[in-house]
């Protein structure tokens, strides 16, 4: 199962503030200890959403709204992508995860959708076109390592 755990946004991120040389010693302590487990997809953070932008969709119309958004508690200020075998066991990895921010911080836990999740419409050539596409993402990014 896979899971995004997203770091919610404090002020503090979206002032553009970057952690202590502690916080960033102690975190990549704690990513290396996920890549060791084998769980860790992918780890990132995120600038602060001054530097962002949100597309609307109203039918066929989009509207483009440039950042900084108001409400920072619905801001996400970096994320992990993690492979594990339940949501508790994602749970119990982030549990050891440092404080992400100073003070008080929050951080959440999605499950992403399998292609098994998505029932009949989700038929069998759009199953290989999915992974067709996956292979050739996987593909450019070898090529660029």
């Amino acid at each position: 199962m896979k899971f995004m755990v997203m770091v919610k946004a404090d002020k503090n991120s979206e002032a553009g503030v970057m952690p202590s040389e502690q916080l960033l010693a102690d975190m990549g302590k704690f990513n290396e200890s996920l890549v060791k487990a084998g769980v860790l997809l992918a780890a990132e953070g995120l600038h602060p959403s001054s530097k962002g932008a949100r597309v609307k969709f109203s039918g066929s119309k989009r509207t483009v709204v440039d950042g900084p958004f108001a409400e920072t508690k619905e801001l996400v200020a970096g994320f992990w992508m993690l492979q594990v075998k339940s949501k508790e066991e994602a749970i119990e990895w982030i549990k050891r995860c440092p404080n992400p921010m100073e003070g008080e911080s929050e951080i959440e836990i999605r499950q992403v959708f399998e292609a098994e999740d998505c029932g009949a419409g989700f038929t069998p050539e759009l199953r290989e076109a999915e992974e067709h596409m996956r292979r050739q993402v996987q593909a450019q990014a070898g090529a660029r390592s």
